[in-house]
């Protein structure tokens, strides 16, 4: 690759499902920008390096991406955070400004909401249900918590009950979070009874994987929100249509999170010309 191309990317682990080059490198294109996005598929014992190589002047990484798991494991090597990461404490975008110093934001709090704002999806006073406790569902639970409309009470589960409890304390140190609980099994969530389900899991990025809800949980009253775009369709949303349920997958929150992040990068609002071609790009790229 020649020298003068500025790279952008994703680090994570695994990357091989994600559409995020697709999207970013169409609206390189569509600007006449000479850049390219890329995979970083880095091991946990990589990134020391990595990082450490980013402040050199020779680096061609100008920012990027970090999705699972690396969302919180970044903090430690960012030199400022928006004030929205402090209180989130998960980061999802990074830019390398002109001195090589690093600054970490969090475009999957806003993404999220303006995709729920598109599909007619209201959160004043409902009853959400959060699957998983990782750096999504860290993003959204905190942005819940932090806008006029919040819901009345979120419950939140992990198959690992310690990192959900642990994920509200660190929380409630910075937010209040008096409307979450967390709690031990899948029947605690009270399906019956709520209005949004929230997956931010990696459950469903295979065929093979089970799904952490019963079927007969799911019901005509209820959103199905899966963060999980590649399948387009997921076990959990499949059952959940069949149920009667209203269902969206990810692409939504992947492309307006995205738009931001490149606004971020490049210091510009992107006209409504390119987003569409980002947006485009992206679904041209999904798995039936």
């Amino acid at each position: 690759m020649e020298d003068h191309v500025s790279q952008y990317g994703i680090i994570g682990n695994p990357l091989k499902h994600s559409l995020s080059p697709l999207m970013h490198n169409a609206a390189f294109k569509a600007l006449d920008v000479e850049a390219i996005y890329n995979l970083f598929p880095l091991e946990e014992h990589e990134l020391d390096d990595f990082f450490a190589n980013l402040h050199e002047s020779t680096s061609p990484i100008f920012g990027f991406n970090v999705t699972v798991p690396y969302k919180e494991k970044v903090l430690k090597y960012l030199d400022t955070l928006s004030p929205l990461v402090e209180k989130v404490g998960a980061v999802n975008t990074v830019v390398i400004n002109k001195e090589r110093k690093l600054v970490g934001y969090n475009t999957d709090s806003p993404g999220f909401m303006i995709h729920l704002s598109e599909l007619r999806v209201e959160t004043s006073d409902k009853r959400i249900a959060v699957l998983g406790a990782g750096g999504s569902a860290k993003a959204i639970l905190a942005t819940l918590c932090m806008i006029p409309e919040r819901p009345e009470y979120i419950k939140i589960y992990n198959r690992t009950a310690e990192r959900s409890e642990k994920l509200l304390k660190e929380l409630g140190s910075r937010i209040n979070m008096d409307i979450v609980e967390s709690v031990m099994s899948v029947d605690d969530l009270e399906l019956r009874d709520t209005d949004l389900l929230i997956n931010t899991t990696s459950m469903g990025l295979n065929e093979e994987d089970p799904c952490l809800i019963e079927e007969d949980l799911l019901h005509p009253d209820l959103f199905v929100y899966d963060l999980i775009y590649n399948p387009k369709e997921t076990l959990l949303l499949r059952m959940a249509r069949e149920q009667g349920a209203r269902t969206s997958n990810g692409l939504g929150m992947l492309f307006y999170q995205g738009v931001l992040a490149f606004q971020h990068w490049a210091q510009v609002e992107l006209d409504d010309e390119v987003k569409q071609i980002m947006r485009e790009a992206l679904e041209g790229g999904l798995q039936p």
